[in-house]
């Protein structure tokens, strides 16, 4: 009996347990999500997306350059909020976006994502292509790794220079590559087609983009070449057709403010300020800009005023900011500014009513003079902002002008949001004597825009003769003002621009008051 249950044990196989660890931290869950375009700005509704700086399949960083898009009133880079894999791109370059709608498809890691960065996620539906659940961190990696071997790195490229900026060098040499030549996959087809060198032709669409128009000119002037040649005089087959051009993101958007600024009542005054002792200071002023204004003036003083302790330095300015010369503009900004100061409701920007609620609109009054400058742009008419003018000095205000002007002639316009906020300003100024020989305007005021807008025109020597009988030569300018009526009296816009004389034709009321 004893032997059988013997027998049994040693029979009986051995069992051998075995355990898998698979830790959890080594492991993460992949997700896909749409990126989607938030509001940028007020009253802004759709954006063009300009220029895309990462590929599908390509890994991102946070706060790595997604996307660039250009709105009504500027160009606004945009970043990622977080680390991931950009899976598809939803909107093409040269494509309006919707805020809202979705941008691309971002394949992120679930446990990284906060609140805030979901605002702006939205998962992609079932239908779409889903990744596995779990992917290991090795796995991951090296599939990261090899996509990243595979996808061309993007490159950064600087803004171009506007052909009016004094950087512009133009190409000493065509680019020999058709590859990199900026056209549709249609216009190539056609051009192929045609046998024409696309490397040849200088695009006529936005940022040098070749349309068929470029082709058909090109054969057009060949044909009339040869023609000539030949001894026929054959008109040209382009020349005499209407040529139909659509409007571009700031022109159109210039197109609804216009046509919104006929629910404002406009009430317009145009008088001419005496710049004749500005005149006499100007020289004064120009032989004495500062160092970080004008470098090329830097001189070494024979002794150092930081020798017994480091004096104050002054904060740096760009090259772009730099300056040689100024001019009556920043100083008559200036005495804008102190004017501002005097009157309140010139400070002030409306906030209309509740429709529905019947609510009355109210004035908003801001601490300090916030002045917006019109800035005319290859693309079309912005109007920056120079926050709290009056804080400013003459200097300062000539460097920020020519700040704005540089960023405006770049191509694209180099404006952001950071030089036109939302809240803008409560008077625009625009320089139009700059430009033409005219003296007075008729500046128009948009919703927006503030309460004011003026116009400065071109100064002239004219032969006064209102003080003595004798007369005397005065060197004056034109302004031509427009207020929002529902706010402003025609008095009250009267006594101001008086105000503002009294500062023009009196700069030494400045140095009086500390400037």
């Amino acid at each position: 009996m004893l032997i059988r249950p013997f027998r049994r044990l040693l029979t009986r196989s051995t069992t051998v347990s075995h355990f898998h660890t698979f830790p959890p931290c080594l492991s993460s869950k992949r997700i896909l999500q749409k990126f989607k375009l938030a509001d940028i700005g007020e009253g802004i509704t759709e954006c063009e997306v300009i220029k895309w700086n990462v590929k599908e399949l390509g890994t991102i960083q946070s706060f790595d350059p997604l996307c660039e898009v250009q709105s009504d009133k500027a160009s606004v880079e945009i970043t990622s909020p977080f680390d991931g894999v950009v899976k598809e791109i939803l909107v093409k370059e040269g494509e309006v976006a919707k805020v809202g709608q979705g941008l691309c498809v971002i394949e992120v890691d679930e446990e990284l994502l906060d609140s805030e960065s979901a605002e702006r996620l939205e998962p992609v539906s079932s239908d779409a292509p889903a990744p596995s659940p779990i992917i290991s961190d090795s796995k991951f990696a090296e599939d990261t790794t090899s996509r990243a071997e595979h996808a061309p790195e993007e490159s950064s490229a600087p803004r171009r220079p506007h052909p009016m900026d004094p950087n512009y060098s133009p190409p000493s040499t065509p680019n020999a590559n058709p590859e990199n030549v900026l056209a549709k996959p249609s216009v190539r087809h056609y051009a192929r087609q045609s046998k024409v060198d696309l490397v040849l032709l200088s695009g006529s669409g936005r940022d040098g983009r070749i349309e068929k128009k470029d082709i058909d000119a090109f054969l057009s002037q060949q044909a009339s070449s040869v023609s000539v040649h030949s001894g026929s005089a054959a008109p040209p087959a382009q020349a005499e057709q209407d040529v139909v051009v659509e409007l571009g993101r700031t022109r159109y958007g210039m197109w609804k403010a216009m046509t919104q600024s006929l629910e404002i009542p406009h009430f317009g005054y145009s008088t001419s300020l005496d710049l004749t002792s500005l005149h006499s200071l100007l020289p004064t002023l120009n032989s004495h800009i500062p160092e970080h204004f004008n470098p090329s003036k830097s001189s070494l003083l024979p002794i150092n005023p930081s020798a017994l302790h480091p004096a104050p330095s002054p904060p740096p300015v760009p090259e772009s900011a730099q300056f040689t010369r100024l001019t009556y503009l920043p100083i008559l900004l200036k005495t804008l500014a102190k004017a501002m100061m005097a009157w309140p409701v010139l400070r002030s920007s409306i906030t209309p009513g509740s429709v529905n609620g019947g609510g009355k609109p109210t004035l908003t009054i801001r601490p300090h003079a916030d002045i917006a400058v019109a800035l005319s742009t290859t693309t079309g008419l912005y109007t920056p902002v120079i926050p709290r003018a009056d804080t400013h000095s003459i200097y300062s205000l000539s460097s920020q002008l020519k700040h704005l002007s540089f960023l405006g002639r770049q191509v694209p316009c180099a404006l952001t949001m950071n030089e036109m906020p939302k809240r803008g300003a409560t008077v625009t100024v625009s320089n139009v004597g700059a430009i033409g020989d005219g003296e007075y305007a008729h500046p128009v005021l948009v919703p927006g825009g503030g309460v004011a807008i003026v116009a400065i025109g071109r100064a002239r020597w004219v032969w006064d003769v209102s003080k003595s009988d004798r007369g005397e030569r005065r060197l004056k300018v034109g302004v031509s003002w427009s207020a929002d009526h529902r706010v402003l009296e025609g008095a009250e816009l009267a006594a101001f621009v008086e105000s503002w004389r009294a500062y023009v034709e009196a700069p030494e009321r400045l140095i009086g008051e500390g400037i």
